[in-house]
């Protein structure tokens, strides 16, 4: 029973990006759901419910292995050990809704119960142990532009409540057709009325996103710095041009990948002129970088993973740091005691103080997300909203993989749920400008050497979940929990 479990959820990764295939969640979660509650004993429960979530994640997550292989020499070892072993705990959070889910009356109530439980889990995977909120099983209709507009309202998670319970409806024979055809089409009807509205004119910006396709293992190589770092200015000149050919009174917003420059271009006075040579006046330059503080001795006491905000004669204008930093990545937990480490290096990334909202000459106010920050669900804004989100990442840890296209998948929720535009330059793709309602403006693919040339989409009026955040999914759980409670009240006074 525990490998038909496991099984199970390995199937159910097959809704995940790039994939999508939704129909299958009609046989994985209800499946779950059967085992779990058809248990003779709540242990028995539990490990059904550990045995499927660790048959999610091991297939949902396989393609960190790649991460592991850019340095095979080294860590050879790890390749069967780390994704199964990662897999373990956070298919420990499977046991919260099987367990809930036999707590309830038969019925709907432990339908809705499975369904609050499932959505909690993924709420305190996002904030425990520093957060993993990836892969929700909202983000599989990120493939679709009407569903997911109700992410506005409800967030990734409130979309992840209704997959749950739409998921479950054949087990209600015809009613429950019915009922999952309904909740389709109010969802499809709800999109359309969002997405029909004309997209208002673009600001007056012209969006040059520079992928380079930089392979991971060969990026940090002393002979290949300059290299790369010419490969990136040659880019984006190529971008400027068709820039100005397109529309040559706009502006120019030129965006690099995270860590792109294999100089320090907050410290490097001269790296910067080169880099922002081929912008015209006026222009500015967004770039990943590491950043430095140096001691009286010259070297370096802290580093930060960062962006770079430098304008057409290179100064800079703002640096914005990464705040949640990767573990065993960017920084090292109980460092010492612990002998793995997937980024050598001599010290670990200091973490920003706070995302913040930063005002650039000619440009609407902006947030910028490095890497995986852009995958938490109501925390990707300051208290002070901006005009657009940038993302910068490097993604070529993970090879040509399912793993760049769900965060891609996580990054376009987050347009859809702030109501904002969102570009997101990554080394090696997927790079995409994203308007407020999340729809694909321009995007290159996975893999790919060249730039993105797209006009800046204008900010969307504030959304619901961009006023209120997680406490709209909270509220739902809430109501759910209360709902399932009556409805088991009610039961069980009925069988007395």
């Amino acid at each position: 029973m525990l490998a038909r479990a496991a099984a199970l959820g390995a199937v159910a990764a097959l809704a995940l990006p790039p994939v999508h295939l939704v129909p299958v969640l009609f046989i994985a979660l209800s499946g779950l759901f059967l085992l779990a509650t058809e248990a003779p004993t709540a242990r028995r429960a539990a490990w059904i419910g550990l045995a499927w979530g660790w048959g999610f994640h091991l297939a949902g997550l396989h393609w960190l292995t790649n991460a592991i292989l850019t340095e095979a020499e080294r860590f050879w070892w790890l390749v069967p050990i780390a994704v199964p072993a990662l897999a373990l705990p956070l298919g420990a959070f499977t046991v919260i809704p099987a367990l809930a889910a036999r707590l309830a009356a038969p019925g709907w109530p432990r339908a809705l119960a499975f369904a609050v439980a499932w959505i909690a889990a993924e709420m305190l995977r996002g904030v425990l142990f520093t957060g993993f909120p990836w892969n929700l099983i909202g983000t599989v209709w990120a493939f679709a532009a009407l569903p997911v507009q109700v992410a506005a309202w409800i967030g990734v998670h409130g979309l992840g409540l209704a997959t749950v319970l739409l998921a479950l409806c054949p087990l209600f024979g015809r009613r429950g057709w019915i009922g999952g055809a309904v909740a389709l089409l109010a969802f499809a009807a709800f999109g359309l009325a969002r997405l029909w509205p004309l997209e208002p004119e673009p600001h007056p910006v012209t969006v040059v996103l520079v992928q380079g396709n930089v392979a991971q293992e060969t990026k940090w190589r002393e002979e290949t710095r300059w290299p790369i770092f010419r490969r990136y200015i040659e880019l984006t000149a190529d971008g400027v041009r068709l820039a100005q050919a397109e529309a040559p009174a706009n502006r120019i917003l030129a965006i690099w990948p995270e860590t792109a420059s294999p100089f320090l271009l907050a410290n490097d006075r001269e790296a910067a002129r080169l880099a922002t040579q081929p912008l015209p006046p006026g222009g500015l330059l967004l770039a990943g970088t590491v950043r430095a503080e140096f001691g009286a001795d010259g070297r370096a006491q802290r580093v930060w993973n960062s962006m770079a905000a430098l304008d057409a004669q290179g100064s800079l204008l703002a640096a914005l740091d990464k705040v949640h930093l990767v573990p065993f990545g960017e920084y090292m937990p109980l460092r010492g005691l612990l002998p793995v480490r997937v980024v050598q290096s001599a010290m670990d990334f200091t973490a920003g103080e706070a995302l913040r909202t930063v005002e650039l000459p000619g440009l609407p106010p902006l947030v910028g997300l490095i890497c995986y920050e852009v995958i938490f669900p109501g925390a990707v804004t300051p208290a002070t909203r901006p005009g657009m989100l940038v993302n910068i990442t490097n993604d070529a840890w993970f090879g040509v993989s399912a793993g760049p296209w769900q965060h891609l998948a996580a990054a376009r929720m987050r347009a859809v749920e702030e109501g904002l535009p969102l570009l997101r330059a990554a080394q090696t793709g997927i790079s995409a400008v994203f308007d407020a309602r999340g729809r694909s403006v321009a995007q290159l693919g996975l893999a790919e050497n060249g730039v993105v040339v797209a006009p800046l989409p204008q900010a969307g009026p504030p959304t619901p979940f961009s006023r209120a955040g997680v406490a709209i999914p909270l509220l739902l759980l809430a109501s759910g929990v209360i709902a399932a409670s009556l409805g088991t009240w009610r039961a069980n006074r009925l069988t007395l």
